[in-house]
């Protein structure tokens, strides 16, 4: 499997020294959640990855609120320049996908304004959060801060975002269900898969 965000960087854009700071450290909490993504899936481990998820899921929602907060920011480029094929993580999904088994499958409102409920997959939503997020790391790493810096705010507001708060209730959920050992008479084959996973693994972050 290809490392996310392993682009070799050059010449960097010149921003003022605070945007730099700023987006070193974006950079820095994405690249972090990648990683922690690929470990996640590569260990396997069920019980452990609910609580590993929630953490690193809440600290990459917090770059994303921190990007939400700022000015617009605008790419110096009417197109995004090439920076590349994007990482193969067709591999991460499909061990996400075993990993979590039955509780794969959530169902979700996309817009409370527009109440539909979505049915979609943790997988399938953890590894398109990673591509938003490794796409505006590769532009990072080449130098082109405005760029990345506009993918992230951009793709946060319009996708990534959203999926991870999604994901993020999810994974809150299966917690719940184990902690407070909810009787959902409709939920109760969900409540037995979280209940399974749960008792090979610690649920509490460390």
């Amino acid at each position: 499997m290809t490392e996310m965000g392993s682009t070799p960087g050059t010449t960097r854009t010149v921003l003022d020294p605070e945007t730099e700071e700023f987006a070193q450290q974006i950079a820095d909490q994405v690249e972090s959640f990648l990683l922690a993504l690929q470990a996640i899936a590569r260990e396997a481990d069920g019980g452990r990855a609910i609580s590993l998820l929630l953490l690193e899921i809440s600290q990459v929602l917090l770059a994303g609120a921190r990007l939400g907060a700022q000015q617009d920011f605008t790419p110096i480029a009417e197109y995004q320049p090439d920076v590349g094929p994007e990482a193969d993580i067709d591999e991460m999904r499909l061990a996400l996908a075993e990993m979590l088994g039955n509780i794969d499958t959530y169902a979700f409102v996309f817009d409370p304004y527009v109440p539909e409920v979505v049915e979609s997959q943790l997988s399938d939503d953890l590894t398109s959060i990673a591509t938003d997020l490794e796409n505006g790391l590769r532009h990072y790493r080449l130098g082109n801060l405005p760029e990345a810096l506009w993918w992230w705010q951009f793709s946060y507001v319009s996708s990534w975002g959203n999926l991870a708060g999604a994901a993020l209730n999810a994974l809150l959920s299966v917690v719940a269900h184990d902690r407070l050992d909810a009787e959902l008479d409709d939920d109760a084959e969900l409540v037995a898969a979280a209940d399974e996973m749960l008792e090979s693994g610690d649920v509490t972050p460390r």
